[in-house]
């Protein structure tokens, strides 16, 4: 048996152009790339179902070791997914986390210790409360604001990838003390990428300037150098909070360390997964029986 890189993304394009970059550099490479909607529980099922295959198929070990949830929207008009999530909760948190879930067991039978990186931004440190109810975690309580506070939404989206980060840390160190998966978390600071693409280009790009004005914007090169940090770091750093570089770690806000918060958290995130496996398995069952 050998290993593969399966690459995840929701542009086919974007893949291919990542796939043939890292071939012409390795030609040697086993890669696979697989398309997938985070904003999506019907397309996260079809991931994992085809990355099953695809292992199997390439007589490859049941396993993953290394899983970088990195999907992320900063979104300016409410919509809806088609689970019935506020666009950006699902996008940036629900779909992580329900990724998260249905990969597990294959993070957990890998025979090397394996990872999980959630990429977290430190927008979070200005949420200074957080309600964890299905309403809130869903999004749908948004739709009640007469304007669209799409930065509050980000950052709550944010602070919830920081909380489910500390309690699944916190919850595979109490089932298993080897701990054979280590899970952190990582802020890439400010890159200029393309996640205001939904502004108008005048806001999004003198956002950009002010933010190079201060000394803050990074190349993606930098950006990108605290999640390597942490998907290379030793497993006993697992739990912690990747930023700045050089394998640097800092404190995130002090309600991202709330502990009923978090594990309130996750049983609300729990229920959302439920539903959506339940709605997923039953429309399942109803396609079968039709064809």
């Amino acid at each position: 048996m050998f290993h593969g890189i399966p690459a995840a993304g929701r542009s086919s394009h974007k893949l291919s152009k990542v796939i043939s970059d890292i071939r012409r550099k390795n030609k040697e490479a086993h890669l696979e790339g697989f398309k997938v909607d985070l904003s999506s529980f019907s397309s996260i099922m079809k991931f994992k179902n085809s990355l099953e295959k695809w292992l199997l198929d390439s007589d490859m070990h049941q396993s993953v070791q290394l899983l970088i949830n990195n999907a992320g929207i900063l979104a300016t008009t409410s919509q809806l997914t088609n689970d019935g999530h506020e666009r950006m909760m699902g996008t940036n948190y629900i779909g992580p986390f329900s990724l998260t879930q249905v990969l597990l067991p294959l993070l957990k039978n890998s025979p090397v210790p394996s990872r999980i990186v959630n990429v977290s931004s430190f927008t979070h440190r200005n949420v200074s409360s957080f309600r964890p109810d299905q309403e809130t975690v869903s999004g749908r309580s948004f739709s009640e604001y007469k304007n669209y506070p799409c930065a509050e939404i980000y950052e709550y989206s944010k602070l919830c990838v920081l909380l489910f980060s500390y309690e699944l840390h916190r919850q595979l160190h109490l089932t298993d003390g080897s701990q054979p998966v280590s899970v952190m978390a990582v802020d890439p600071g400010s890159v200029k990428t393309n996640i205001m693409r939904e502004l108008p280009w005048l806001i999004s790009q003198a956002a950009f300037a002010s933010l190079w004005f201060v000394g803050l914007l990074q190349s993606r090169r930098v950006g990108v150098s605290s999640t390597l940090d942490a998907a290379l770091a030793p497993p006993e750093t697992s739990g912690l909070y990747f930023f700045g570089g050089n394998g640097r770690t800092v404190d995130s806000s002090g309600l991202s360390y709330n502990i009923k918060l978090s594990r309130e958290l996750w049983a609300t995130s729990c229920d959302i997964f439920q539903d959506s496996l339940l709605i997923y398995n039953r429309d399942s069952v109803s396609s079968e029986k039709a064809d």
